[in-house]
């Protein structure tokens, strides 16, 4: 179980380095103090004073894809608002999610280069990715591209740990990652912001919502280019080491458009573009090359929503990804188009009982320079019916989802989640529950040269991957202070590997259900305010193995964590924060280690008049040296100064 990068790709996505030595990283250094901050958010809860953000009726869709009540959720969701995006400065939606602790990051490089992403251990293509309810998938690598999502666009953000193929069907093995861009309000609104950083940094954004009658738009566009870092670390090891700078650049645009035929119909369209090309270091047997990695992501969506009755609601949805990456000069090109048809809905029982209905058509496409087929593509079909019971009556709530999917590849995949929890006080509840998932074979993995001959005796083709989880949590929540825990464990067996050479027509390894991963942990949030000075935490301990040999999956470290400290001074808004990771391995065989590390982020606002705002970021204020994949640098020191200009109305 690795990394999703691109290794037959001749790219930059060079996964398996050796690790550099231990001079090129530091020790995690903060986790003591995460442990501190927990306990300081539970002493908190009766120390709390002032105004605080009141999230228990914040309205959330990704845990049952339907609308509910954020205190109603029996899952471990975290939810990101607009406030901690417009704090994020360097990097994109991958550092976004690393900095607030929902996830490990790899990442070959700076901004725009091959990132991966870990949610609870599991790897990138177990986690499914959707913007605004679209779909954004790669069949080739497997799993989303991030370095190709642009921050800029995005309202809010919802992480939905654990797996949940039993609403979403295949991938969602290890979670959910749900973007929601900005929507159309009832004023016409305009936003400007634009700032320059060290590394020769430049951004600039615009946005523009409004309605008019019927209608309602969101309108966006956004840039940053960059001079950036060398992305790889000069030693023996490193066969691609360039004494260079490793830049990129990035645009992107997007529009949301409404239209409110009446107070139970709506209509709306989605049509969002992203465009990224970073540098890279290719081999240091053609230094005088100007190796660059691109890629484009777009997704497009019609959608009808309806309130037929006061108890019935439906959305109908048509929608279409792609995402396109090629290398150059270097000539390489993979490109994979997602088509979905969705129906989707809610039928209120009776009071605390609600039914919920999904019906949908998935085509995926794949054009491919190592596909078996002679023209290079393959494409197949999945079709998904899925079923939902929530109740709720008084002190206990009970949730069950259930599922059915057919490829037309491999057949029929059923799957199933339960979930329960029960109030034991005023605040403090108690939630459990057990649930099965699968990851379907991508494309490339099932019909490239790297996929099993079946004309030989005894190859059997891929079977899907498949999880099986556990845990029970505990959630308190007050009007000023939160605090949950949660401990799981999720068996995931028939995994895919790049594996031996023999099963496949390529001569240098095949792809095979050989391996079986257990993933296990205890995850821990708290939050409080205290003495005016809001003070985060989060807390990782796991053990995600292999189970064939007991050692640790590449690229996961036992431990992780962050804390955040937030306060407002006259016109300040002041914010610090530490994230923080132990030590791991570069390789399966645990026998390259990587150092642990932890870094510090300074950021701060400052309200210059009512619809003008300074801000200033400094990452990685003391310039240490890390890798989080082995003879790949990450960014060094960085800061950033940016205006941002948001009129009350136009």
């Amino acid at each position: 179980m690795t990394s999703s990068v691109r290794p037959l790709a001749r790219t930059q996505a060079r996964a398996f380095l050796p690790a550099a030595p231990s001079s090129f990283a530091v020790r995690a250094q903060a986790l003591p103090f995460t442990l501190a901050l927990l306990a300081m958010a539970i002493q908190g809860q009766a120390q709390a004073q002032g105004p605080g953000p009141n999230k228990l009726d914040s309205v959330v869709v990704t845990a049952t894809r339907s609308p509910i009540r954020l205190s109603e959720v029996l899952t471990d969701l975290t939810v990101l608002t607009r406030a901690d995006i417009e704090r994020q400065a360097f990097g994109g939606l991958a550092d976004l999610l690393r900095n607030s602790g929902c996830v490990e990051m790899v990442r070959n490089g700076g901004p725009g280069t091959t990132t991966s992403l870990f949610l609870r251990g599991a790897d990138t293509r177990h986690t499914v990715v959707l913007v605004d309810g679209v779909r954004v998938d790669s069949q080739a690598s497997g799993g989303t591209a991030w370095q190709g999502i642009p921050l800029s666009q995005i309202e809010r953000v919802e992480v939905l740990k654990g797996p949940a193929s039993a609403i979403y069907g295949s991938d969602a093995v290890g979670g959910v990652v749900q973007i929601f861009t900005r929507k159309g309000g009832p004023r016409l609104q305009a936003e400007l912001g634009a700032g320059l950083g060290n590394l020769g940094t430049r951004k600039l954004d615009a946005g523009l919502t409004g309605s008019s009658g019927l209608l309602d738009f969101a309108l966006s566009a956004a840039a940053e280019r960059s001079d950036g870092f060398n992305s790889t670390i000069d030693s023996p090891s490193s066969f691609s080491y360039i004494a260079d700078r490793d830049g990129w650049k990035n645009h992107n645009l997007k529009g949301r458009i409404g239209l409110q035929l009446n107070t139970a119909h709506r209509l709306e369209a989605l049509a969002l573009s992203s465009h990224s090309d970073a540098q890279y270091d290719g081999s240091k047997s053609s230094p005088d090359n100007d190796d660059h990695s691109i890629q484009d992501t777009r997704v497009a969506q019609l959608s009808w929503s309806a309130q037929w009755l006061p108890a019935l609601q439906t959305q109908l949805s048509l929608a279409e990804s792609t995402e396109k990456y090629e290398t150059q000069p270097s000539v390489y090109l993979t490109e994979t188009q997602l088509r979905n048809i969705s129906l989707n809905g809610s039928y209120q029982i009776a009071k605390g009982q609600q039914l919920n209905f999904i019906l949908e058509r998935r085509e995926d496409r794949l054009e491919n320079p190592n596909l078996l087929s002679d023209n290079k593509i393959d494409k197949r079909r999945q079709h998904g019916l899925a079923l939902g019971w929530l109740w709720n009556q008084d002190a206990l709530s009970l949730q069950v989802h259930g599922r059915h999917d057919d490829d037309s590849q491999f057949g029929g995949v059923n799957t199933g989640t339960v979930a329960a929890g029960y109030v034991l006080a005023s605040g403090l509840r108690l939630v459990s529950s057990v649930g099965t998932a699968f990851r379907a074979p991508t494309l490339f993995q099932r019909a490239s040269e790297y996929s099993p001959d079946l004309s030989k005796p005894g190859v059997k083709p891929l079977d899907p991957e498949r999880g099986r989880n556990l845990e029970f949590g505990l959630k308190y929540n007050t009007e000023h202070s939160e605090f949950s825990l949660t401990a799981y464990r999720n068996r995931i067996r028939d995994l895919i590997i790049y594996g031996a050479p023999g099963s496949c027509v390529n001569k240098r390894g095949c792809y095979q259900n050989v391996a079986s991963a257990r993933l296990q942990g205890l995850s821990l949030q708290g939050s409080t305010e205290i003495a005016g000075i809001r003070l985060s935490s989060t807390l990782d301990l796991q053990a995600p193995k292999n189970m064939s040999n007991g050692k640790l999956l590449a690229r996961r470290a036992r431990v992780y964590g962050t804390l955040r400290a937030d306060t407002t001074v006259a016109n300040w808004k002041l914010g610090a924060a530490v994230q923080s990771s132990g030590q791991r391995y570069d390789d399966a065989a645990n026998s390259k280690p990587l150092a642990g590390y932890a870094l510090l982020n300074l950021d701060a606002q400052y309200s210059l008049t009512r619809e003008l705002r300074l801000q200033l970021n400094l990452d990685n204020a003391f310039n240490r040296s890390y890798q989080t994949a082995g003879g790949y640098a990450q960014a060094p020191r960085t800061v950033f100064v940016g205006l941002r200009y948001s009129p009350a109305s136009l």
